[in-house]
């Protein structure tokens, strides 16, 4: 009776757990496994290694593995938990943040913009996001430019653009093979999807996630994509 019981625990345990849809992606040093966990956090897996970007909600990650490596693109709290940090960390794990999120996490290794670092066959490049326009009031903006990181990864000759939080700024619009990017688009704090579409044809990934983009409308920038040859990818990022 009492296996019978144990039983039906580990299936309802199993059956709680959120179905994740995972994507992977053939490089020259093996594939690249990502999945969405929710709002603007991710993981990605490949060589044996877990990185986890912008890990929030202690809760998303009760069935998934630890970092190797974490990363963080800004001090928000849709972007900056502790406690998911501490969940997900190991006596090994690294952590690399723009240098606005020490206060939160004092031994982080800051990463400014422009700036790189090598974890292990990955390399890691900070690269500008911020606001130009959209602010809390006039003569502000919610991101200011230097505070908050998006990120390049490198892996295998393919290269990864995670966004961060940023209006489709020209740092955006000058990258170049970018194999898979993940866009960032919600009002107020960023942009619209005709804004992230615009951005998004200047630079040309190949496969494109939006992410971040609670309440938008996905289907405008489907539609300003349609054609382009980009990919669009629809994920559910909010169970």
């Amino acid at each position: 009776m009492r296996i019978f019981a144990y039983a039906v625990l580990f299936a309802a345990i199993a059956w709680s757990q959120p179905q994740r849809q995972t994507d992977e992606f053939p490089t020259s040093a093996g594939p690249v496994r990502i999945t969405p966990i929710q709002h603007a956090s991710l993981m990605l897996q490949a060589g044996g290694q877990v990185i986890h970007v912008d890990p929030v909600g202690e809760q998303n990650y009760q069935d998934l593995p630890p970092a190797d490596l974490i990363l963080v693109t800004d001090i928000h709290g849709d972007h900056l938990d502790v406690k998911a940090i501490a969940r997900l960390r190991k006596a090994s794990t690294r952590i690399m943040a723009p240098e606005a999120a020490l206060k939160t996490i004092p031994d982080a290794e800051i990463l400014r913009n422009g700036e790189k670092k090598s974890f292990g066959k990955w390399e890691i490049e900070a690269v500008p996001a911020y606001n130009t326009q959209r602010g809390p009031a006039p003569g502000r903006v919610y991101h200011e430019k230097g505070r908050g990181n998006g990120y390049v990864l490198t892996y295998g000759g393919r290269k990864f653009y995670i966004s961060g939080d940023t209006e489709g700024v020209p740092e955006m619009r000058a990258l170049r093979d970018i194999d898979v990017a993940f866009v960032c688009m919600n009002l107020p704090y960023t942009m619209p999807p005709e804004e992230a579409a615009e951005a998004i044809r200047a630079f040309k990934p190949r496969v494109v996630y939006p992410y971040h983009y609670r309440n938008s409308d996905l289907s405008v920038l489907e539609k300003a994509l349609a054609g382009t040859g980009i990919e669009v990818r629809l994920r559910n990022w909010y169970r």
